[in-house]
C-alpha cells in the first residue's frame, strides 16, 4: 500500500458542515444510525483496533469516567473496524459501557477519520457533531496517541453550549419583539 494513496481524490468532512448521516451495527447487534440521536450532542470516537495497548486505555479511560460522559446527556459511541462479535468480546472483556459500531470495511471511518496525509490504519478520530447534526469538533491523530477525556467532555460542552445560546438569542429577540414593539 502506497503511503499517499487516494490523496488524490481526498476530501475530508470540515467543522461547521452538515455531518453525513450514517448507520452502523453496534455490539448489542442494533442498528445505530447518526440522524435517529434525538437531537442531542453525538462523539463519534474512531479507533483502530480493540484489544491493543492504546485503544483499549482510551476505551477504558472512557469507562472509568463514564459519569461524567452521561453528564453531558451526549450519546458517546466508539467505531473501529472490529465485527460486531468482536465487539461483543471486547465490551465485555473490558467493561464497556459504550456501545462499539462495528465499520468492517472503514468506509464510515474513512468519511469521518481521514487525515489528508496519514492512512486510516495509521490514525484514530474524535468527532463531535451538535444537535442540528454539524460538526462541531474534529480531530485526527496518529494511533499511538489517543485523546484525553477532558479534550473530549470539552468539545462535547462547547457543541452543547453552541445550541444552548442560539437558544438564549431567540428567546431574547422575541422578548425584545414583544415588550419594546409599538
Amino acid at each position: 500500500m502506497n503511503l499517499f494513496e487516494d490523496l488524490s481524490g481526498f476530501s475530508a468532512i470540515k467543522i461547521g458542515e452538515k455531518a453525513p448521516d450514517f448507520n452502523l451495527f453496534s455490539n448489542s447487534g442494533e442498528e445505530w444510525r447518526l440522524s435517529e440521536q434525538g437531537g442531542k450532542v453525538t462523539a463519534l470516537l474512531f479507533y483502530p483496533q480493540n484489544e491493543t495497548l492504546v485503544c483499549t486505555r482510551q476505551l477504558c479511560s472512557v469507562r472509568d469516567n463514564w459519569a461524567d460522559y452521561l453528564q453531558t446527556k451526549a450519546s458517546v459511541v466508539g467505531i473501529s473496524p472490529a465485527t460486531i462479535e468482536e465487539h461483543l468480546q471486547f465490551a465485555g472483556h473490558h467493561r464497556l459501557p459504550l456501545p462499539l459500531l462495528a465499520d468492517v470495511n472503514r468506509k464510515i471511518t474513512g468519511i469521518y477519520g481521514r487525515h489528508w496525509l496519514m492512512p486510516l490504519c495509521f490514525t484514530r478520530a474524535v468527532v463531535i457533531v451538535d444537535a442540528k447534526g454539524i460538526i462541531r469538533d474534529r480531530k485526527v491523530m496518529l494511533r499511538a496517541f489517543r485523546p484525553t477525556d477532558r479534550s473530549v467532555l470539552a468539545s462535547i460542552y462547547a457543541a452543547r453550549s453552541d445550541l444552548l445560546y442560539e437558544h438564549y438569542e431567540t428567546i431574547k429577540d422575541s422578548y425584545r419583539r414583544n415588550n419594546f414593539s409599538e
